[in-house]
């Protein structure tokens, strides 16, 4: 059972924790994650998601992405993610979110990273990655439009590509 921290709309925490996938009561909202991993081309890392997810199985989505378990901070449950998710211990010491994107159930932190990496020398986690790619923004789009990527607004996928080189984020 994945216990998560509970904040009211404001993110000001509420001392309470959730399992995970339980409806939240009202006013309660939940904190996720997802690192948009580039390296210095300006091609975005992307994973497959396997067949056993529950939601979106067999779907392509940016670099990393979960939940932000009970105890983390956004920045912790983004580093533990990509370090599950593709074996690699990314440091984002004093790296906020890129953008925070409200949903229904809460918060979710857009973190940017340029590093290059070598996608062979990943260890995908085998429960939730099948397979890991670099792709161009006319790559990803055009994912979007024949259903294999996770119908993010085009627009926003657009925006990542372009805050990318906009508001200095660090190349670590």
């Amino acid at each position: 059972m994945e216990l998560v921290d509970l904040y009211d709309e404001n993110r000001v925490p509420l001392g309470l924790t959730a399992e995970r996938h339980c409806p939240k009561g009202a006013n309660e909202y939940r904190m996720v994650v997802h690192v948009c991993l580039f390296d210095s081309r300006g091609r975005l890392l992307i994973q497959k998601r396997t067949a056993e997810k529950r939601v979106w199985p067999c779907r392509w989505d940016v670099s990393v992405g979960g939940g932000v378990d009970a105890g983390e901070t956004s920045r912790q449950g983004a580093e533990r993610e990509f370090r599950e998710e593709l074996g690699y211990p990314l440091d984002l010491t004093d790296l906020r979110p890129a953008v925070t994107v409200n949903f229904p159930e809460g918060f979710d932190d857009f973190y940017i990273v340029t590093r290059d990496l070598n996608e062979k020398s990943l260890a995908l986690q085998k429960e939730e990655v099948s397979a890991v790619r670099w792709v161009t923004l006319k790559e990803l789009l055009a994912m979007v439009d024949s259903g294999e990527f996770i119908p993010y607004p085009k627009g926003f996928l657009q925006f990542l590509f372009e805050i990318r080189e906009s508001f200095g984020f660090p190349t670590k």
